[in-house]
Order: C-alpha cells, then sequence, then structure tokens
C-alpha cells in the first residue's frame, strides 16, 4: 500500500499528467511522468489505470496490487513533487511479476530521458 500522500486521488491530478507528462510504453504498461509539477507535495505521488479491457475486478485488483508493489520504491528515486501514472495494458493480466516489474521499470527509465529536439 502506498502511503497517503503518494497516491493520487483526483481526476484532474491524472488528466494533468497524463496531458501534459512525458509518456513511455512496453510491452504491459504505459507510463506517464510528469516532471514539471509545482511543488505541492513533498514527496513524489503515483496513481493507476487499470481498465475493464485487463479482466474482470479480481484480475484488474490484482494488476493494480502487483503494480502498487512494484512502484513503491521507484518513487524514492523520482524528485519531489513528481507525479506518475501507471496505465496497465491488457497483457498485464496474464504477464509475471518479474516482466510487468522489468517493463514497469524500463518504461519508466524511458520516461526520464529528455526529449530529443526534433
Amino acid at each position: 500500500m502506498l502511503a497517503a500522500a503518494q497516491r493520487l486521488r483526483r481526476s484532474a491530478d491524472f488528466a494533468a499528467t497524463i496531458r501534459g507528462g512525458r509518456r513511455a510504453g512496453r510491452g504491459t504498461v504505459v507510463v506517464h511522468l510528469l516532471l514539471e509539477e509545482p511543488v505541492r507535495a513533498s514527496t513524489a505521488r503515483a496513481g493507476f489505470v487499470v481498465s475493464k479491457a485487463v479482466g474482470n475486478a479480481v484480475v484488474r485488483n490484482k494488476v493494480r496490487r502487483r503494480l502498487r508493489h512494484l512502484v513503491r520504491p521507484l518513487l524514492a528515486d523520482l524528485p519531489d513533487g513528481s507525479v506518475l501514472v501507471v496505465r496497465a495494458l491488457p497483457k498485464a493480466a496474464e504477464a509475471t511479476f518479474i516482466t510487468l516489474g522489468a517493463d514497469l521499470e524500463a518504461a519508466l527509465t524511458a520516461a526520464r530521458k529528455p526529449r530529443r529536439p526534433r
């Protein structure tokens, strides 16, 4: 479980992160990371989006619990005030814990890299 200060709750926070953050996807997850958030919180915050396309309620909750467990140590590496939204793809339902963790770390690493100039 994430601490209360580390959780995203408002839909406006989710929307702002998805709209304005950096996006990176891997096989089972898509990560949206907003680093330019004005420092309102003393810590990095995370939220999860697991749609019905992933599976029934039991499967969705299992995927969400796994992602929460994997994200908890990664939040310490993010700058204070940053916001992370992790969106599970349908392949996350049958993915192993190790695969889910590897995809999450790879996507987060890619999202943290600076954007290339066009």
